[in-house]
């Protein structure tokens, strides 16, 4: 979280990493002249892929985004599936194709995002580093699928790609140096490349007044479900006379908590790191204290709701996006292998 705090703006410690940084670029450039020149190989599923990815370390609303795209394709009468890396999942290594239904384990062997992506959208889904391997094995299990989603992978260059989406937030480009100085992954140069920015959010300070099409993402939730029980729901306005301690271990949990805060909630802020893994003492607090946690947290956490259904609460987010990103993505790979 230091770390985060200096890649905001270029003071002394993102100076201090400003070298590292220069060697990180020259690795980045020159993988990418192996890949373009076909010295590695690239690999093209039978299927066309649409990648989502960032820029910037750290989560910028992806799987928001992945989910409002699988539904918006099905609406056009496409069969859409989802390769991710899995990450954190104990299978993320070997890759593998995931189950219906879902094992007790998933969220321990597929990785958390992975896990709720397939929770909340049913969809044809592999995990796995190698993202090719990954979309392989999902068509030979589901070849209806004629449309691949990838949930971060726009650095993945051994996956052929027909559209790239690139996602930012409020962050923005922050310090606009590299890893480790800034939190680049790439250079803004990258964006010229890509067909589409999605901006979760007002503004992306930073951003290049050449880099689009932009499209924007609003995410948000207004109500929440007992974890132990998701038939159980309140509206978030429920919970603004009562003690609640609100934890996320997401990219940016400080967006959840300001969510909450803007629903009229009085909450105990506790951010833990991304991908974290639950032990029961991150929630001790007063009696009576609620605890509303985020979706990704949520799957990583049905023992502890278990066994107190009525004090964990889980508040899921949708995202409503600008029109035309589908129809970008349609006409972008209309000609391509279908199933």
């Amino acid at each position: 979280m230091r770390l985060q705090r200096a890649w905001l703006q270029r003071g002394p410690l993102a100076a201090l990493l400003w070298p590292a940084s220069l060697l990180f670029g020259l690795l980045g450039t020159l993988r990418r002249i192996l890949y373009r020149r076909g010295l590695c190989a690239i690999s093209r599923p039978t299927r066309p892929v649409v990648v989502i990815g960032n820029l910037l370390v750290g989560g910028a609303g992806k799987t928001p985004l992945v989910l409002n795209l699988i539904e918006a394709l099905r609406q056009q009468g496409r069969t859409p599936g989802v390769i991710s890396r899995g990450y954190g999942g104990s299978d993320s290594a070997s890759g593998a194709v995931l189950p219906t239904p879902l094992p007790d384990d998933a969220a321990r062997r597929f990785g958390d995002e992975a896990t709720l992506i397939r929770q909340r959208s049913a969809v044809p889904m592999a995990i796995g580093a190698r993202r090719a391997l990954a979309a392989q094995r999902l068509l030979a299990v589901h070849p209806e699928v004629d449309l691949i989603l990838c949930d971060d992978g726009l650095q993945h260059y051994a996956l052929a790609r027909d559209v790239e989406i690139a996602v930012f937030d409020g962050r923005g480009t922050g310090n606009g140096w590299l890893l480790p100085a800034g939190p680049l992954r790439e250079p803004l140069s990258r964006l010229r490349s890509v067909d589409a920015i999605v901006l979760n959010g007002d503004r992306a300070p930073g951003l290049p007044d050449w880099a689009g099409p932009v499209f924007h993402m609003r995410v948000a939730g207004s109500m929440a479900y007992a974890l132990g029980d998701a038939s159980v729901t309140r509206p978030l306005t429920w919970f603004r006379d009562q003690a609640v301690l609100a934890v996320a271990g997401i990219g940016q949990p400080e967006r959840f908590f300001d969510m909450l805060e803007s629903a009229g909630l009085r909450i105990r802020r506790r951010p833990l790191p991304d991908h974290y893994r639950y032990q029961e003492d991150v929630f001790d607090g007063p009696a009576g204290e609620l605890v509303l946690m985020t979706e990704k947290d949520a799957v990583k956490c049905a023992e502890v709701g278990n066994a107190d259904c009525g004090r964990f609460w889980v508040v899921p987010v949708d995202a409503t996006l600008d029109a035309g990103l589908t129809e970008l993505i349609l006409e972008k790979t209309r000609g391509r292998a279908t199933a």
